[in-house]
């Protein structure tokens, strides 16, 4: 079974783009796939400000990246770009990291005039790293994500609004037949006989 590894860009477990992370989560674990989840704000902040790729804790988290063959990410858009984290992760990444992998480019803004932040932000690193397959990219604005539990200083469980979920479930979609594509091997034409005239 495919694994899916989902990165949370965010620096604050109570935010909006944190939940989303989590509603994607339970959606593709429903559908029987494992899932992961790597959180950039639990990695040490020495090694993401001081670009230490050999810090033990970014080593684990480019070997789990290694080990999934989908990676789903999301992230805030502040001020027209994402989370800085996760840009300072994306940093310390070799160069061919996301080689072979479909991903699902994801975000949380104030409103979808953001939504460009993610095709001219995020997309080209995630091409940069060797993605075989960025699915279309899709905002979720804060008024599509209601907080079901906890406050403000709790981690954030939301939930799609009914007015967000069908556009939603069609970019869950596209990226789960982005993953079909690369788990069936071309077909392999056997050997060729050759007939004596």
């Amino acid at each position: 079974m495919t694994r899916i590894l989902i990165v949370s860009g965010s620096p604050s477990s109570t935010s909006r783009s944190a939940g989303l992370s989590r509603v994607v989560g339970r959606t593709l674990v429903g559908r029987g796939f494992p899932v992961a989840y790597l959180d950039i704000r639990d990695l040490p902040a020495d090694a993401l400000v001081h670009a230490d790729a050999t810090h033990q804790a970014i080593r684990d988290s480019v070997d789990v990246l290694a080990r999934a063959e989908g990676v789903v990410v999301t992230t805030p858009i502040y001020h027209a770009s994402i989370a800085g984290i996760l840009k300072a992760w994306f940093d310390l990444l070799p160069r061919t990291a996301l080689a072979g992998k479909a991903v699902l480019p994801l975000g949380t803004g104030g409103s979808l005039a953001h939504a460009l932040a993610l095709d001219y932000a995020l997309r080209p690193i995630l091409q940069a790293l060797g993605a075989r397959h960025v699915v279309g990219a899709h905002l979720v604005t804060d008024a599509q994500l209601e907080r079901t539990t906890g406050g403000p200083a709790s981690p954030a469980q939301v939930r799609l609004h009914a007015s967000a979920t069908d556009r939603f479930s069609a970019t869950l979609e596209a990226f789960l037949a982005a993953l079909a594509d690369h788990r069936v091997p071309a077909a392999t034409p056997g050997p060729t006989q050759l007939r004596m005239l």
